[in-house]
């Protein structure tokens, strides 16, 4: 039977309406190489303004993970809003699946906007693809947020118990769902407090999953299979620019050890920030402080101060995860 009505497709439209009032369009770059790229620009392009671009990570689409914060940083920046390959309007007919290839992508559309430099925030699988970003195109990019992204992470991690799922294709049923179930343990995973089963019907799980989850999933899985392969510490370039590293307390999907590991492999040029009482969707559950460490970086140019925690006994670190190897966590990303 289809549906005569959907919350989620309502809600996006409501999305939408509000990043065209923001100042926003919708546009469309043909790269010419099989691949086309959606990303929401500036109507009118103020040269007074920097730029700043906003990248999304996996589960629901870019308009849902950034609207809140474009309506608070729009005063601000001209702000560049695209859909990674295979999310939204984006797709590509090339085989790579590599986050230097999204980098690659995403910076060809910011070229195309006559954009020579900019800041950026990459949320979650967003953070591994504006990292690379940064580092192939270092002379563009000024100031780099990294949230909850584990672009620190090796291959190894995954047999050692960094992550308490080591079985990416479990991950990838859990990342890409298309059951209700598999969806209530991503938001269990995301969130640090989820809201109870019982309050979330499975029709509404459904009918999310039917608008956001639907298109190009294997291609979605490849993306995700693609993170981990050969990824060695020794080999992630250490970039320049000034960083903030922003990380929910208790997250579940990229362990708050990695956020350490990321401050550790960029030294003095990095700033931790732990979001304590939060999870994997610290931006969700404490929006207002989040914003608060974005603004001061990004607009205040101050650098917040390093969370003094403790950073994890490796070794105890890696015991303890073992212990719950059972159980399952990855993104939302």
């Amino acid at each position: 039977m289809t549906r005569c009505f959907s919350l989620t497709a309502a809600r996006n439209r409501c999305y939408k309406s509000s990043f065209l009032k923001a100042g926003l369009r919708s546009t469309i770059t043909d790269l010419q190489d099989g691949t086309v790229m959606h990303c929401w620009v500036p109507k009118t392009h103020n040269d007074s303004k920097p730029n700043l671009l906003l990248i999304h990570g996996l589960g629901a689409n870019t308009m849902w993970q950034w609207g809140d914060t474009i309506r608070k940083m729009i005063p601000f920046f001209n702000i560049f809003v695209p859909d990674l390959v295979f999310f939204g309007d984006s797709y590509t007919t090339r085989p790579e699946r590599s986050e230097s290839f999204q980098a690659q992508c995403v910076m060809r559309v910011m070229e195309a906007n006559s954009v020579k430099k900019l800041s950026l925030v990459g949320l979650s699988y967003g953070g591994f693809v504006g990292y690379s970003l940064a580092a192939q195109f270092s002379e563009a990019v000024e100031r780099v947020v990294i949230c909850c992204a584990g672009v620190c992470m090796e291959e190894k991690d995954l047999k050692e118990g960094v992550f308490k799922v080591s079985d990416l294709e479990e991950a990838a049923d859990i990342l890409v769902p298309q059951t209700p179930e598999k969806l209530r343990e991503l938001l269990g995973f995301a969130m640090f407090k989820p809201p109870p089963s019982t309050l979330v019907p499975s029709c509404l799980l459904a009918d999310f999953i039917d608008v956001m989850c639907t298109e190009y999933t294997e291609e979605k899985k490849e993306l995700i299979r693609a993170i981990p392969k050969d990824r060695k510490l020794s080999n992630i370039t250490k970039i320049s620019q000034p960083t903030l590293i922003l990380w929910g307390e208790y997250d579940k999907i990229f362990p708050l050890e990695l956020g350490h590991r990321l401050k550790r492999h960029l030294g003095d040029n990095a700033h931790l920030v732990v979001i304590k009482g939060t999870g994997h969707a610290f931006i969700v559950e404490k929006p207002k402080e989040s914003y608060r460490h974005l603004k001061s970086f990004l607009v205040d140019l101050q650098p917040p101060p390093s969370t003094p925690s403790p950073i994890p006994n490796n070794e105890n670190h890696l015991s303890s995860c073992k212990g719950e190897a059972e159980k399952i966590t990855l993104k939302t990303a």
